[in-house]
């Protein structure tokens, strides 16, 4: 069986999405992870609508791809221009990939009353494209634009829009859901329709089509990944999404969850399961680079996809892990987690102390002390559901297995305000290092900046990779707002390197102590990986 061809467009359509922006060097390492996991075709841009993208094409001419298609996007030609005098096909051209995306027009109302153009005129501006691409020897992929809507409005000019394309020699028809409104059984519907339509016009067979078939969707319904999946069950055999489902409004189909449900669930090759390993760092790679939180339910490669808090159900995954877990999670490169709070039993604890490397034999505590401890400390405020690392350095001193990495001597902060200027934050500390004492002052951003600098800064001179290390997420919750001002609160901090996420609490009536001990947890945490 031939693969279903996983067409990536997280570089052009990707960036479309709120707060995702990548430099023409960022697009590059995308692109070779992209290819490295072994997508067949890569959307790199829009060379016609910006420099950061011409940029990228040109940086690409020089960069080997292995698996990967490169492909440059554009528009079909302009009304009333000659396409060999359309500076938007003639870009496409000098972007030197091998195949090129063009969209067109599909529904009768985006051409006559968003372009103000003719309908005759729209079918010859994809026309001219497609053939003008194809004698400049280009795999030309046809997006068509709004065709789900266009079908459901005026089915016969919908199903003309690809005549031209087809019949001007396009290799693939790409038919977008661009609004994100079409249900899952509309879907299938349509493209069933346009199969039986095609296989009549052109072959007058039912088993085979003069041209491929892909499906392109956005996710505004929450259907993206559903109405991209019934698309292939129908017939189509390309499928085009983004890394993490990033896009413009709701997002793209996310080939995150795609790629494993082609794969496991409806096994219908399209990657390696080599490649399939690799899906939850590419995930995360993505992520980083576009400066964007993972997000943690984020399905088969989330933080939480394989997270399990409930002690019935950590014991059962002792047991039999399909009890609680559709696939293996290894599968996607991910891992089983299980969660530590006021729900857990023995079996949370134990089974957390062997994923984290403890050792909870030969030191006098069983787990069920370390259930109790857990639950007391919830009750002042504590919450280790979300924070491993914290979990981690508490069961080691409470089995007396903890060797601190520094310790802390002292530290004293002080905020600065005169009349209307900014407030301005000083932090001085001094810790130890195997019996090494280092004493160093910064500046920050608040209290708390301020006091992360100043640690970075002291332990920069005994560990000097610290600096991989980078806090994404800081959080303070009030426990008992009752006590206003004085009342206890609870500091999480999440922080992350190349290779890894974790997290750390602190809680105190002192928000400065209660930072402070995430902090420390934080840092502890990443110098005894």
């Amino acid at each position: 069986m031939p693969p279903i061809l996983l067409y990536d467009t997280t570089l052009r359509d990707g960036t479309q999405g709120e707060n995702v922006s990548f430099t023409a060097e960022e697009k590059i390492k995308i692109a070779k992870r992209l290819d490295d996991a072994g997508m067949h075709y890569i959307e790199g841009g829009w060379p016609g609508s910006n420099p950061r993208d011409k940029k990228f094409f040109n940086l690409a001419k020089d960069t080997e791809f292995k698996n990967a298609r490169l492909t440059a996007f554009g528009s079909t030609r302009k009304p009333g221009i000659d396409v060999k005098k359309d500076h938007n096909i003639a870009a496409l051209l000098e972007s030197g990939t091998p195949a090129v995306t063009i969209f067109g027009k599909s529904w009768d109302l985006h051409v006559e009353q968003v372009m103000n153009n003719t309908l005759e005129e729209n079918l010859a501006m994809i026309r001219d494209s497609v053939e003008y691409l194809k004698t400049n020897n280009k795999e030309v992929i046809y997006d068509a634009e709004h065709f789900f809507d266009g079908f459901k409005n005026d089915k016969d000019y919908a199903m003309q829009t690809l005549f031209s394309a087809i019949d001007s020699g396009a290799d693939i028809i790409v038919l977008c859901d661009t609004n994100g409104g079409t249900l899952p059984f509309d879907i299938e519907s349509v493209i069933n329709h346009v199969n039986g339509i095609l296989n009549d016009k052109y072959t007058g067979k039912t088993d085979v089509l003069p041209v491929k078939i892909g499906i392109h969707t956005h996710n505004d319904s929450g259907l993206a990944v559903a109405n991209s999946i019934i698309a292939i069950k129908a017939g189509a055999v390309m499928v085009q999404g983004t890394i993490n489902g990033y896009g413009e409004r709701c997002g793209n189909a996310d080939l995150t969850s795609i790629i494993p449900i082609l794969s496991l669930k409806m096994n219908l090759p399209c990657i390696s399961i080599e490649n399939l390993e690799k899906v939850r760092k590419l995930s995360r790679f993505v992520s980083e680079t576009a400066n964007m939180i993972p997000l943690n339910s984020r399905p088969f490669v989330g933080k939480s996809a394989f997270a399990h808090k409930g002690g019935i159900h950590v014991s059962a995954i002792m047991k039999v892990p399909k009890a609680y877990e559709h696939i293996d999670p290894e599968l996607v490169g991910n891992m089983r987690r299980v969660l530590i709070s006021d729900l857990s039993g023995r079996s949370n604890v134990e089974y957390k102390a062997k994923e984290l490397g403890i050792n909870l034999g030969g030191n006098g505590h069983d787990s069920n002390k370390i259930v109790s401890k857990i639950k007391d400390m919830e009750q002042e405020g504590y919450q280790f559901d979300v924070a491993d690392g914290s979990f981690k350095i508490l069961v080691e001193k409470f089995t007396e297995q903890f060797k601190p990495i520094f310790e802390l001597e002292s530290f004293r902060v002080t905020i600065e305000k005169d009349k209307n200027q900014p407030c301005s934050s000083h932090a001085t500390i001094k810790i130890a290092v195997d019996g090494q004492q280092e004493i160093t002052a910064a500046e920050g951003n608040g209290p708390v900046s301020a006091l992360d600098n100043a640690l970075r800064k002291a332990l920069d001179n005994f560990f000097p990779d610290i600096n991989a290390m980078r806090l994404v997420d800081f959080k303070v919750r009030v426990i008992d707002g009752r006590d206003g001002t004085a009342a206890k609160v609870r500091v999480f901090i999440e922080s992350r390197d190349q290779n890894d996420i974790w997290s750390t609490i602190g809680v105190s009536e002192d928000i400065i102590e209660a930072s402070w001990h995430a902090l420390a947890d934080s840092f502890q945490y990443k110098l005894s990986k």
